[in-house]
């Protein structure tokens, strides 16, 4: 397997092909950080391909290829963040980031709207493992690799936002 600085030197060398490798590679944790941000699969989705567009655009600006992966990453922040400020309407952010994932006959599925918007409520680090594990499907060992940190931690912190979440679910009920 190549790695990223191998490929980002060969996409600046002219081969596109292995721009794909890279798209293909970070595709899920991009869309992950989208999502993470805007809490809309769909809106999220297009986010990631402005990310890659941009990335792609701006390849040569990179200075260290190695890094390529925490670059495409803080593009994808700032995109999402830049995506919701222009759309926000006046009535503040949450009308932008309202969770609206969809079932297949195109209606709001009510019960995954209210799972996401108390995974919202959730700590940074808690909100970030339980969208990467169960929304992009990463097994625990891809999240902490994505994320850089211990299978230990990951799994500490999934077992501490799903005692938040069941609490959060509980006083939503009520």
């Amino acid at each position: 397997m190549q790695s990223d600085a191998e490929l980002v030197n060969a996409v600046l060398g002219g081969n596109k092909r292995a721009f794909e490798v890279l798209v293909k590679r970070y595709e899920r944790p991009i869309r992950a950080i989208a999502l993470d941000v805007l809490c809309d699969y769909h809106l999220a989705s297009d986010v990631s391909q402005d990310a890659f567009v941009t990335a792609y655009e701006n390849l040569s600006g990179l200075r260290k290829p190695a890094a390529f992966g925490a670059w495409l990453m803080k593009i994808t922040r700032r995109c999402a963040i830049d995506w919701a400020r222009r759309k926000r309407d006046g009535t503040g952010l949450e009308s932008v980031i309202r969770p609206s994932i969809h079932n297949p006959d195109g209606h709001l599925d009510e019960e995954k709207q209210w799972l996401l918007a108390a995974v919202v409520k959730l700590p940074k680090g808690e909100k970030q493992v339980i969208m990467l594990r169960y929304f992009s499907g990463h097994s625990v060992q891809e999240v902490a690799d994505i994320l850089g940190r211990s299978v230990g931690t990951v799994t500490k912190q999934l077992s501490r936002a799903h005692k938040r979440l069941r609490n959060i679910l509980e006083r939503s009920e009520r």
